[in-house]
């Protein structure tokens, strides 16, 4: 029977003096004359187990020869070893190979540029960086569907390809079954869409807001967890052309209430991480981030500021700082800002009512007429986690603000069926998952936190 090697380092004193098989990789292999030493790692755990085989072995001198990458079984008795660099060992009974790996594998045991790893993204996952970051990735996704599930939310999948317009179409990919190269045209010359298999133009969605405002409609509160795209010719360190999303949605809550929520979910969430994956954020904290550790222990016991956008701009103004972009009231802040604005406040800072003509349509009116119930949470660091607002549920307004920003009412009726049908006062937000990871882990490039990252000229594996 097969025995993880977690369960191994979780279990050890139920497996002391124990034989066990283990089926792994193998990491490193140093041979001397009369034994050796293979590292193995499974996958299933951070560390890797150390497999003592000694020249007793009929296939000793084969063993000594397995390169890194090979695949192995390997049975053997454990034995804890406390006074040693490693808490146990596996001395070997049997050692066979499974898969074997020729000399010019990739991943050789030595530190590898990011970018090269890039490359050969398929392999990366196999080094210490990779196994710590898309490790914190799994747990920190379970994080996010245990505080909703806890607090019974409901999870509702909200489709990938629509026909609604959340973000701006400019910034969604088309989707379409015509032939390119001979396309339907119309009286006018358009493209007819009506040939398409939608019978309109379709896209893939750059938000589950919309449909999930109609389920927070029906169940109070619901949250959307999965798959965005953007079609953004941006090749920052932060921005992706697929990348996920969690997009909560409450009604009968206003912005007071959902910033209540965001700073509880970020909080549990990291907290989550630090529980789950010790050995992966003392990784981090040593090689990626110094003092990583430290930071997310800080976000954990912080008290989040609650500051105006108007009185952020007025204390950018007034800082003692040659800004690479002047701040200015009515304006959008950049990332220098950010940064200053949470040393300032020494802590996350929720930024509030934002003014209405840089935010979205659907964004609640403030009393003033010239501000929207939005929300920004930026973090000492990273800068923007998340962002958000209390919806717009008087119709008229909505319509208003909608004409005004030149979006088509039509093509959306049935969200405002939301405002015409029983509706109240509802809030929600959006937090790009990566950003999350990056946060998490100290890694500064999206490109590191995603499987196989999509970016401008990038679409390999």
């Amino acid at each position: 029977m097969r025995t993880k090697i977690k369960q191994i380092f979780t279990q050890s004193e139920k497996y002391q003096t124990q034989e066990v098989t283990i089926y792994g990789w193998v990491r490193t292999n140093r041979a001397q004359a009369q034994f050796g030493f293979l590292n193995v790692n499974d996958g299933s755990y951070f560390d890797n187990v150390q497999v003592v085989y000694e020249s007793n072995l009929s296939n000793f001198e084969d063993i000594s020869k397995f390169r890194v990458g090979v695949s192995v079984k390997v049975t053997g008795i454990v034995t804890l070893t406390p006074g040693m660099k490693q808490p146990l060992e596996i001395k070997a009974t049997v050692v066979e190979m499974i898969g074997d790996c020729p000399e010019n594998y990739p991943i050789q045991p030595k530190r590898h540029t990011r970018e090269f790893l890039r490359e050969v993204a398929h392999l990366r996952p196999r080094t210490n960086l990779f196994s710590a970051v898309f490790r914190i990735r799994s747990v920190a996704a379970m994080a996010i569907h245990t505080y909703f599930q806890e607090r019974g939310y409901l999870y509702v999948h909200t489709p990938l390809i629509t026909c609604a317009d959340c973000e701006g179409s400019d910034q969604m990919f088309k989707i379409t079954t015509l032939n390119m190269n001979q396309l339907p045209l119309d009286d006018d010359g358009r493209v007819d869409f009506k040939e398409d298999l939608f019978g309109k133009q379709a896209y893939i969605t750059g938000s589950g807001q919309l449909h999930g405002e109609t389920f927070a409609m029906a169940f109070s509160d619901i949250y959307t967890f999965g798959p965005t795209f953007r079609t953004e010719n941006s090749n920052t360190k932060t921005h992706a052309n697929e990348f996920w999303m969690i997009e909560p949605e409450m009604a009968f809550c206003d912005l007071e209430g959902l910033m209540d929520i965001e700073e509880e979910m970020l909080k549990f969430i990291v907290k989550y991480v630090i529980d789950k994956c010790p050995k992966e954020i003392d990784f981090c904290d040593q090689f990626v981030e110094k003092g990583l550790k430290s930071k997310l222990e800080a976000i954990i016991n912080s008290d989040f500021k609650r500051v105006k956008h108007e009185d952020v701009i007025t204390i950018l103004k007034d800082a003692k700082v040659k800004w690479e972009f002047a701040p200015e009231y009515g304006e959008d802040i950049a990332k220098e800002h950010e940064k200053y604005i949470t040393e300032h406040f020494g802590g996350p800072v929720f930024i509030t009512d934002w003014p209405k003509d840089i935010k979205a349509y659907y964004m609640k009116l403030n009393p003033d007429g010239k501000t929207v119930a939005a929300v920004d949470l930026v973090v000492p660091q990273a800068g923007e986690l998340m962002g958000g607002s209390q919806r717009e549920d008087n119709l008229d307004v909505l319509l208003e603000r909608m004409e005004q920003l030149g979006v088509d009412k039509n093509e959306i009726d049935w969200y405002l069926d939301t405002r015409r049908y029983g509706g109240c006062p509802h809030s929600g937000f959006g937090m790009g998952f990566e950003r999350l990871i990056m946060y998490l882990t100290g890694v500064e490039n999206i490109r590191d936190v995603i499987p196989f990252p999509r970016t401008p000229k990038n679409c390999n594996f």
